[in-house]
């Protein structure tokens, strides 16, 4: 009953497998239907960088056209502020007793802690003061009239530091400016108005399409609307007025805390999202010209990336003793960095002046522009992904869950023979009733299951098979084979995983990272866990309890305290590294480069230089010593990996094939070599003992 009943699982899963390879071609298709990408300045910045200069305008003019023929196409654009308005030149900001003194007064004659803003340019007064009236009353603050020696000018009613920093609409009259100079404008909109005004929403919606704005960003905790009651349906309304323009909206990668109300308001504007990648003034300055060339295409070849935000803020340099930016850095990086005999590979991100830059070089190297360009992507506006599906996805979608279900149900069955058939009941009803309730809920850990399910039984197989063959004679040639065939087959029966998990989270929410594959931690630790359980309890010629207990009863030794903490320490490491968030030493950073730069697309390490050569040494070895059966334990590492790669959603699915194809065919070289070694350490130790025998 029990081989019957495997024997139909295996049929189930097989169905399930076939069933995902149309979504999977699906996804491929949306994938391929967005390369355009935006690289975009923080304008904000830039007005702060030329406000450090002697000549302000000309050097904005200036880095406006570098940035242009660089490559940069896009500016954004913050709700204004005081202090923006000041480096722009359009106002200068007095508090109460600097105003009393420019009106020849004393500082006692102030009288309170106003802020007082005089206009600079009188052919801008009128659209500074709209601006400054509109904000400060939807803050509750006055706005009364002031003036000096005929330049017009208003008080606010609060406290310089306060009063610099509320916002405003964007500034139209920059606005104006970098439209004039080609740049797509990338407005980015806040939740710091309340309430959500939604005559005065429409408004900037309608002024943002005069200047060609097709996607908004955001800016703070929330979205505009979100601290709203739901009932008021702001977060809709902001939806409609986009919808309605054309606009859709960027969804920045790794926040510190997700934008709130975010997901709400790409789910009502039918995902009209990309993703954008930024990189800040304190990330800037840490990074050559090489590593952040290499970090930006990494962003858009890798993770979906189609909007590039680059920040240019001024530092303070207290070692070199002056402002800095990295403007020129990102010229370099974008257009690539001149040649020149005497050229050195680390490049000054200090060095921009008001002038230009001597030409001492003939060419360039490659930038990023042009990498990208070669890779298949272009500049340009960026677009949402065109989704496409596959022919009765649905039903698909549904028999890959069947496969998933029966591919856990095995895993378990391996463990515990006589719960199968139970096991497999109660998992096809308790996965039929928790959809109902909770379909996404069920899904992701569905897909979870699954991952871990498929590289266990993989591996509890492999062991059972060289268990079965230990005992037989084979050469050296002929067991290397075996090692070879078994390998294959083990990988392959690992990635069987793959197609279910990617039908299953086969929805465009999983691409732009607004929803993610739950439980990394557990299929990086799971897998490898349960093969060691199987390896050291199961089939050693006891019951699990009789084997559970012998272990138990060893003596603990100095040695087993020392190898336990290692492990320990070891098993913490690696789990520290899973996920998005692992840390990485210079050193990996660079050897990460090579690779990536010599193969194109970069194979994981923990799959083609240690748990491939390790599996396939290990089976090796293990055809005649059973000690090395805890080798195929640890080499588990590389088959979950190979489906946790492909739980990285946002990684395009080519790209991760390339990647798994690539780690194991440099995993089973590497592994030929480190069979040769062990066959030459069995022979020197083999001559060892015979020496020794013969004294």
């Amino acid at each position: 009953m029990e081989s019957q009943v495997v024997h139909w699982l295996w049929w189930i899963v097989l169905v399930g497998v076939v069933a995902a390879l149309p979504v999977m071609y699906a996804r491929a298709q949306t994938e391929s239907s967005a390369n355009k990408v935006a690289v975009v300045v923080d304008y904000r910045d830039l007005l702060q960088v030329s406000s450090t200069k002697g000549e302000p305008e000309a050097f904005l003019d200036e880095q406006l056209a570098k940035l242009k023929e660089a490559g940069v196409n896009g500016m954004a654009v913050f709700e204004s502020t005081l202090q923006e308005l000041s480096w722009a030149g359009e106002v200068e900001v007095y508090t109460a007793t600097e105003a009393a003194l420019l009106e020849g007064k004393t500082a006692a004659d102030a009288g309170n802690n106003r802020t007082y803003v005089m206009f600079t340019k009188p052919g801008d007064a009128d659209t500074i003061r709209s601006m400054i009236d509109w904000a400060f009353k939807k803050h509750g603050f006055d706005v009364a009239d002031w003036s000096y020696e005929g330049q017009k000018g208003v008080s606010i009613d609060m406290g310089i530091d306060d009063a610099m920093i509320r916002p405003m609409q964007p500034n139209p009259l920059e606005m104006d400016r970098l439209h004039a100079a080609g740049y797509q404008l990338y407005p980015r909109l806040s939740d710091r108005f309340s309430p959500y005004d939604r005559d005065e929403m429409k408004r900037w919606i309608e002024s943002f399409e005069k200047y060609g704005v097709t996607r908004v960003l955001f800016d703070g905790e929330g979205v505009p609307g979100f601290s709203e009651p739901a009932k008021n349906k702001a977060i809709e309304n902001l939806a409609d007025l986009l919808k309605e323009h054309g606009m859709g909206i960027g969804a920045f990668e790794n926040m510190k805390a997700p934008t709130k109300g975010l997901s709400s308001l790409a789910k009502d504007l039918d995902y009209n999202v990309v993703r954008a990648h930024s990189l800040s003034d304190g990330e800037l300055a840490k990074l050559t010209v090489e590593q952040l060339q290499d970090r930006l295409f990494l962003a858009v070849k890798d993770r979906d990336i189609r909007l590039i935000y680059l920040h240019t803020l001024a530092l303070r340099d207290s070692v070199k003793g002056k402002m800095t930016n990295p403007l020129e850095m990102i010229v370099d990086t974008l257009m690539g960095a001149e040649k020149s005999d005497d050229t050195d590979d680390t490049i000054d991100t200090s060095t921009v002046s008001e002038g230009t830059v001597e030409a001492t070089a003939l060419e360039r190297e490659v930038g990023f522009i042009e990498k990208m360009s070669d890779f298949g992507f272009e500049l340009g506006v960026p677009q949402a992904f065109d989704v496409h599906h596959a022919p009765a996805e649905k039903a698909l979608r549904g028999l890959a869950m069947a496969g998933a279900i029966a591919l856990v149900a095995l895993m378990l069955g391996l463990f515990a023979p006589a719960l199968l058939l139970p096991v497999t009941v109660i998992g096809y009803i308790g996965a039929a009733g928790l959809y109902v309730l909770a379909p996404t809920l069920m899904v992701q850990m569905l897909a979870l299951f699954a991952a871990i399910a498929a590289p266990t039984v993989a591996v509890v197989l492999l062991v059972r098979k060289i268990r079965e063959r230990r005992d037989a004679e084979l050469s050296n040639g002929r067991k290397l084979g075996a090692a070879l065939l078994l390998f294959v087959k083990t990988s392959v029966l690992s990635i069987a995983a793959v197609p279910l998990v990617v039908a299953m989270l086969n929805h465009i929410t999983y691409s732009l990272v607004l929803q993610q594959f739950r439980g990394v931690s557990l299929l990086h630790l799971a897998p490898i866990a349960l093969v060691a359980i199987y390896v050291f309890l199961y089939g050693s010629g006891d019951t699990v309890i009789g084997n559970a207990r012998r272990i138990l009863m060893m003596p603990v030794t100095f040695f087993w305290v020392v190898l336990i903490g290692v492990g320990a320490a070891a098993g913490m490491y690696y789990l520290t590294r899973t996920g998005n968030a692992g840390q990485v030493s210079g050193l990996e950073l660079a050897f990460r480069s090579f690779l990536e730069n010599t193969f194109g697309v970069r194979p994981r390490t923990k799959e083609f230089l240690i748990g491939h050569p390790l599996m396939l040494a290990g089976i090796f070895i293990a055809l005649r010593y059973r000690w090395a059966m805890i080798l195929l334990a640890m080499a588990t590492i590389a088959q979950l990996s190979m489906v946790d790669t492909f739980a990285h959603i946002h990684t395009p699915l080519a790209m991760s094939i390339i990647r798994v194809l690539l780690g194991l065919g440099m995993g089973i070289v590497i592994g030929l070599i480190a069979v040769g070694v062990w066959r030459i350490i069995e022979k020197t130790w083999g001559r060892v003992e015979k020496y020794a025998l013969d004294k």
